[in-house]
């Protein structure tokens, strides 16, 4: 980041937004914008006419969900396609209908009128909540809202888009996002929306480039200008410099040549130079991503995030449809393991259906929730034994800190096999029970943690953030986030000596993970298994396979005696210049 750092500082040319879709393209601008909605707000003559209008505009509305929902499927997979299954659903609820058809039929006024009235109830609703992702649901109703009034007015709306070039808005909607797909859109820019929105998560789907809540970039872009979208880091250059270009063509080259030349490792063993395997699983949101972990070289699944099922469903899915889900991914990856976290709630997670909180991070999150909401935990562990039929799915609570919460939810997995017994429902309850080792708490218990639990995965996101009291999202104190603090590091080490005699399986599943500098010092300190994102997997094994373990080791004996990070760091970059590692962090 040293380069980029410095051509952040000597220009004035560019805007930050949120990095919702990582990659990077230089290319033009398209500014979509569409039309004003013009409502008509008087009253009618004929109640059965305008009544049949309003049915019509539904019928209409629902075929063009319809084949949105077919091209996502071919896109993106049923899962995450589910986005407009469930806009679907909100057309044919019959509360909502019958309530527009009475107030036409009472009140005599036009029907786009009454629709725009009702639609913005709900709106309302969810844009005055503090829940930044019910805001973002708040724009998927707007887009059905206004649907359903185009299609009163019989109008069409122009959604031209030029081919290959980077569309910027004030907003986009799932449907826009998948439809301008098929224009070969290259990146996103929006003036709104976050990570949390349906347009970032279809994004992600795709692999293409977006940044969003980029403040002011209307008033400062207009159709064909030159851009630079950096979808890693959340910047968009404006009419770049040739040193700005020079920069980014060379990044863009450096990253086809990584990935094409991590093709070859797919196959070959992930062993340090003197033989020692590490065993490399992947971190999964949604299943669409599953079919890139065989052929980028991972071993199963390391952590599945449940919670994403919420904010793709906008609601908590059933047991029914959680067993279907982790049925079918259980399937998909035996004879692997994967290793399924339950929902891990609060903090910088979905909140939906979750209390407001003034800190969320020290609050009701992870088990805690769980284990106050145990009807929605009644329902994700039956799922789970109900789809372990083929043996090979681990259990794994998120934000333990105390033993007490690991003895409830076993209690409560007793009780659900009873009442899985009763029903008649087949089942298996042979799965690990494994924890999150992710603040102070659990790290200084951990050989007591060890003997109520069958493994741990250690999240040094908040690990780190906890330790060092630093919220990682402020960019006041960012600095502080250190994940080479000697602190951090000898927490590492603890944990590892202390349950070593217990037999207990570690794995780390944190962006440490991910960061190739940080691996030596990982597997010197004892970690035989890490987890990262499916497309980090070749540069990790890449990386394992460039060093030895016998030299790792007496790498991480040497830093744990550091007193700050940068003497850390020093010692790490002569490690990489013994071995000729070069640092990937910024390509995953």
């Amino acid at each position: 980041m040293k380069g980029y750092d410095s051509l952040l500082r000597n220009s004035f040319n560019w805007l930050k937004g949120i990095p919702a879709a990582p990659g990077l393209y230089i290319g033009k601008s398209y500014i979509y914008s569409k039309e004003t909605i013009v409502i008509k707000d008087g009253t009618i003559d004929d109640v059965d006419e305008a009544l049949e209008a309003f049915r019509e505009a539904l019928d209409r509305s629902k075929k063009e969900l319809d084949k949105i929902f077919k091209v996502a499927k071919e896109k993106m997979g049923e899962q995450r396609a589910a986005i407009f299954e469930a806009q679907l659903l909100i057309l044919e609820d019959p509360d909502l209908v019958g309530v527009i058809e009475q107030k036409i039929m009472i009140e005599k006024r036009e029907p786009e009128s009454i629709v725009k009235e009702e639609f913005n109830k709900f709106m309302g609703m969810m844009f005055d909540a503090d829940d930044p992702y019910m805001k973002e649901r708040a724009n998927d109703i707007e887009d059905i809202r206004n649907r359903i009034i185009r299609n009163l007015k019989k109008e069409r709306w122009s959604s031209t888009i030029v081919s290959g070039t980077i569309v910027i808005s004030e907003m986009l909607t799932p449907a826009d996002t998948i439809l301008f797909s098929r224009n070969d859109v290259k990146a996103y820019i929006t003036e709104h929306g976050g990570l949390t929105s349906h347009a970032a998560i279809i994004a992600r789907s795709l692999n293409i480039p977006a940044v969003l809540g980029v403040p002011k970039i209307l008033e400062m872009v207009e159709t064909d200008t030159e851009l630079i979208v950096d979808g890693f880091y959340g910047y968009v250059f404006i009419d770049p410099t040739d040193e700005q270009l020079e920069f980014f063509k060379d990044k863009i080259t450096h990253l086809e040549r990584v990935n094409e030349g991590l093709k070859e490792l797919v196959d070959l063993p992930s062993v340090t130079l003197d033989g020692v395997e590490i065993e490399i699983q992947a971190n999964v949101d949604v299943s669409g991503e599953v079919e890139k972990i065989a052929t980028l070289g991972a071993k199963g699944i390391g952590l599945y995030r449940t919670e994403q099922l919420i904010e793709e469903l906008g609601e908590f899915p059933d047991e029914d449809t959680q067993t279907r889900i982790y049925t079918d991914l259980s399937s998909r990856i035996y004879p692997e393991m994967v290793t399924i976290r339950a929902f891990d709630l609060g903090g910088d997670k979905t909140r939906l259906f979750h209390p407001s909180e003034k800190n969320p991070f020290l609050g009701l999150r992870g088990i805690r929730f769980l284990l106050d909401n145990k009807e929605l935990f009644r329902q994700q562990i039956k799922a789970i034994m109900r789809s372990n039929m083929n043996r090979n799915i681990r259990f794994m609570l998120p934000m333990v800190s105390t033993i007490k919460e690991i003895r409830e939810t076993k209690k409560l997995i007793a009780e659900c096999e009873l009442e899985l017994k009763a029903s008649g429902q087949k089942y298996n309850n042979q799965f690990q029970l494994g924890i999150m080792i992710e603040v102070p708490s659990a790290a200084v218990l951990a050989l007591q943690l060890a003997m109520e639990s069958d493994f741990f995965s250690i999240g040094t996101n908040d690990l780190i953030q906890y330790m060092m009291a630093v919220d990682r999202g402020n960019d006041l104190v960012v600095d502080l986030y250190q994940e080479f603090h000697p602190a951090v590091l000898r927490t590492l080490s603890y944990i590892l000596e202390d349950t070593c005699d217990t037999g207990i399986k570690i794995s780390i599943c944190g962006e440490m993970a991910a960061d190739t500098l940080a691996l030596p010092i990982l597997v010197g300190l004892g970690l035989k298994s890490l987890s990262v994102s499916p497309v980090a997997a070749p540069s990790v094994k890449r990386t394992i396979r460039s060093f030895s373990y016998s030299r790792a080791r007496e790498l991480a004996d040497e830093c744990l005696k550091c007193s700050a990070e940068e003497e850390v760091i020093e010692k790490i970059q002569q490690f990489f210049a013994e071995f000729n590692i070069q640092r990937t962090r910024h390509l995953i």
